[in-house]
Parts: structure tokens; C-alpha cells; sequence
């Protein structure tokens, strides 16, 4: 007969198998919270990148970061940071230069195959001013937040935060709340990822980014990054 000694072994083997299993499917998924220094022209998260164009690594007050010309300077990674997240908060910590276009797509996260996506882009004004232009495609939903009303000073730095909980997108600028809208989201797939440009290059950034955060769960404003 089997002793109890051998049921045991039986059912460890049994919940390794499935820790595996479970493992195996979160790989590559956004699960826990996770922080992108852009401090090099290497390696941003663990992923290695693809640099277009000379972006520079500058230094800052707090840390290095990445300084893109507004012409052609981009880097892309073969990663998706929000994939498989339902609810997120995702926060990149930038500075704006002047004289950039009119138009630009900073930060552009987007499904290997598909357009649904995650979008942080900027709108220049005449006088030297900005303001936030957040986007989301899922499925058929095209969301934007367009805060014309919501105009900042070019040249501090500053944190910009997408936060979705499942039927409402929000943004936020160093921790105010500029806009929200009710949206249906579904958890995106792996895909790319590019910065200081958008994904099919166009819409080219000035300015400089040091540092994003992504998070499977909703931060309340008083935890977001501080620029």
C-alpha cells in the first residue's frame, strides 16, 4: 500500500505544477508595480531598446534622464508595460521644451496586433504653454481627454497620470485632476512601446523624460511620483 508519505509528494508535485501554470500565463503581464528609470540608451525596464535618431542621457536635479531634439530621436521596446492589466495607473515624469511641435505623442504604448492603446501626448500653444492630451483605444472606444482648459508653463518638470478603474478614465498633472470620462477598457495584450514619438513615427517630442511607473490598481493622487 501507499503511505501518506507518498500522497504528500504527490500533492507538492501537484501545486508546483500549478504555481508554474499560473507563473507561466502572468509572465509578461503587468501583476505587481513596476519602475522604468530612463537613465540609458541600452536597457529601459529590462527590455532592450531600439534607439532612432541621437537621444541624449542628460542629467537633472534627481537623476538621468532622456533628452529627444523634436526631430527624429525615439526609442522603442518590444514590451507592452500595461499588458494584462484591467484597472492601472501609469505615471512618466517629463519636461516639455519650447519651440517643439504643435502636436506631440511622448509616450505611446500600443497591442502587437491591433490599435488598441494607451497614449500620452502634448499640445504646444503659442505662448509657450502646454497642456495634456491623454488617449485610450479599447476595442471600439476611442477615448480622449483634451485639457485645452488646463494650460501649464513650459519648462519645469512635471508628472502626468493615466489612472482607469474599470468604468472611468481619469487624468491627472503633478496630482490635480484635469479630466475624467466613463469608458468600457479591457485588459490590453503584449505589444510595444515608444517614447518621444508615436509607434509609426510621427508627432516627434521636445523635451526630456526620467522616469515612468506602472501599476495594476488605482493610486490615489497623494501616492502618485512627484516630478
Amino acid at each position: 500500500m501507499m503511505d501518506a508519505h507518498f500522497y504528500t509528494k504527490c500533492w507538492s508535485l501537484i501545486l508546483l505544477l500549478l504555481a508554474s501554470s499560473v507563473g507561466a500565463e502572468e509572465e509578461g503581464k503587468l501583476v505587481e508595480q513596476v519602475v522604468w528609470d530612463l537613465d540609458n540608451l541600452e536597457s529601459i525596464g529590462g527590455h532592450s531598446v531600439t534607439v532612432e535618431g541621437r537621444p541624449k542621457v542628460i542629467e537633472t536635479a534627481k537623476g538621468k534622464a532622456l533628452e529627444f531634439d523634436g526631430e527624429d530621436d525615439g526609442i522603442f521596446l518590444d514590451a507592452h508595460p500595461l499588458a494584462g492589466a484591467s484597472t492601472f495607473t501609469v505615471e512618466v515624469i517629463f519636461q516639455p521644451y519650447p519651440n517643439g511641435l504643435k502636436e506631440q505623442r511622448f509616450f505611446h504604448m500600443q497591442e502587437r496586433e491591433g490599435e488598441e492603446r494607451v497614449m500620452f501626448e502634448t499640445r504646444l500653444t503659442a505662448d509657450d504653454r502646454w497642456f495634456l492630451d491623454a488617449f485610450i483605444q479599447s476595442g471600439e472606444g476611442n477615448y480622449v481627454l483634451y485639457a485645452e482648459d488646463f494650460k501649464h508653463p513650459i519648462g519645469p518638470w512635471y508628472q502626468a497620470a493615466i489612472v482607469v478603474d474599470g468604468k472611468e478614465m481619469r487624468h491627472y498633472v503633478n496630482g490635480k485632476l484635469e479630466m475624467k470620462r466613463e469608458v468600457t477598457y479591457e485588459a490590453q495584450t503584449q505589444g510595444r512601446t515608444s517614447l518621444g514619438v508615436r509607434i509609426n513615427k510621427v508627432y516627434w517630442y521636445k523635451g526630456a523624460i526620467r522616469q515612468a511607473r506602472f501599476t495594476p490598481w488605482v493610486l490615489k493622487p497623494e501616492e502618485f511620483l512627484q516630478p
